[in-house]
């Protein structure tokens, strides 16, 4: 779970911005639409039938790449600790426990072992995903679980690093860390509010698997700490206000299509 790295339907690493993880694995509500096309508002509200050309149809991201590489080896795990008994709460709860020792030391300034940490704990965020797939969980509780702990764990690891500029009296990248906490909310929250529209959004520059990058890299390479803050700062913000204007494109056409057709009929 790393700022944020939410997802039980396909295997691998969980996507951090999602609210619907156990949902879309278990079809309990409707899929949201796929946005490479332009539906009318009432198909827009409507579930779709055919998953699989949901899923076919939507741009291969970095998490996709990730997820397909580490799939099978994540549901044996799972599988396993699935048979000792484990829960997959208490996996993501332990995942916000790794971040909060990861959060601690960034703002020590021992950047380089709460990377070590935090590279160490990521694979948490896969595995309870996993082990929910193994159990057959058709709750949704445990997706509202790990959304809203992801979003802890992005508050925790950017309070650590904007504390560790506080105490160095750099008042410019504490302020710099607090943009990219900002951007990172609404990176997550732009996609959790337009799937609550019917909309998935994928799009954007920096998604979960670049934002877990970047973070990583500024923490394990000390150089590239400063540049490495500003560039979330950026990133995020940039790809938080892609997503909007995308799922306004897509309302609006999604409205003209919708006169048409009334005109039509």
């Amino acid at each position: 779970m790393l700022s944020g790295i939410d997802f039980v339907g396909v295997p691998g690493f969980e996507p951090g911005t999602s609210p619907t993880r156990t949902v879309r694995a278990t079809g309990l509500r409707h899929t949201p639409i796929n946005c490479s096309r332009v539906y009318a508002k009432s198909v827009l509200k409507k579930p779709m039938n055919d998953k699989s050309e949901f899923m076919s149809e939507h741009p291969v991201t970095l998490t996709d790449r990730v997820r397909a590489l580490t799939g099978g080896f994540m549901n044996r795990l799972g599988a396993i600790l699935h048979q000792l008994g484990i829960h997959p709460d208490l996996i993501t709860i332990l995942g916000l426990g790794v971040v909060l020792v990861a959060a601690i030391l960034i703002a020590d300034g021992q950047h380089q072992l709460a990377g070590v940490i935090l590279l160490l704990g990521l694979p948490l965020d896969a595995v309870d995903g996993a082990v929910a797939r193994a159990m057959g969980r058709t709750d949704s509780f445990g997706a509202m679980l790990d959304s809203s702990l992801d979003r802890y764990a992005d508050g925790l690891i950017f309070a650590g690093l904007s504390y560790y500029f506080a105490v160095q009296d750099n008042m410019t990248l504490m302020v710099v860390a607090q943009a990219a906490l900002l951007g990172s909310f609404m990176v997550s929250y732009a996609r959790a509010r337009a799937e609550g529209l019917g909309v998935d959004v994928k799009v954007g520059w920096f998604t979960r698997m670049e934002r877990v990058i970047v973070i990583l890299a500024l923490l394990l390479v000390p150089q590239l700490l400063e540049i490495g803050v500003w560039v979330l700062a950026i990133g995020t913000n940039l790809t938080g206000m892609q997503r909007i204007w995308f799922v306004y494109k897509m309302l609006v056409q999604a409205d003209t299509q919708e006169k048409e057709d009334k005109e039509v009929n």
